[in-house]
């Protein structure tokens, strides 16, 4: 499995994306543009030295993402799916795609995912945090594939 993320804005998520990455085994695929310079320090402090245990690939648009990630199957994690991520069979190749911060994926790119599934989260809160969504998604899916009960 790997995590995607679309144009994400805030390097401290990123950073903390990467060692999800590195801990559970998952590459880290980065859609451009990013919001801070990929240099930035917080993307270091958040990653620690976990960054150098992770396949992390840039792309410089989703297009070229989709070009290099075909044919796995795009998984696309928003507050607008019907299906939640506990009533969804993961596959070993699926790619978990996540939405920049402030406003998620646009149409199109939603439309190009075979899947959408929502994190069920109490209905008076708008949305989870980008990195704690990633890892409650991939801590599930990578539980169905491993047959961990």
């Amino acid at each position: 499995m790997r995590i995607a993320l679309y144009e994400p804005e805030i390097p401290g998520n990123v950073g903390a994306a990467l060692r999800l990455g590195a801990c559970l085994g998952a590459g880290v695929d980065l859609i451009e543009p990013l919001g801070f310079a990929w240099d930035d320090a917080r993307v270091r402090r958040a990653a620690m030295d976990y960054i150098d245990h992770v396949e992390v690939v840039r792309h410089a648009s989703f297009a070229a993402f989709r070009k290099s990630t075909a044919p796995q199957r795009l998984v696309l994690f928003t507050t607008k799916a019907e299906t939640s991520l506990y009533d969804f069979a993961f596959r070993p190749g699926d790619v978990l795609l996540f939405g920049k911060e402030s406003a998620g994926v646009p149409a199109d790119v939603a439309e190009a995912c075979e899947a959408q599934l929502r994190i069920p989260i109490r209905p008076e809160v708008r949305s989870m945090n980008l990195a704690m969504a990633a890892a409650l998604a991939l801590g599930e899916g990578l539980r169905q594939v491993w047959g961990l009960d």
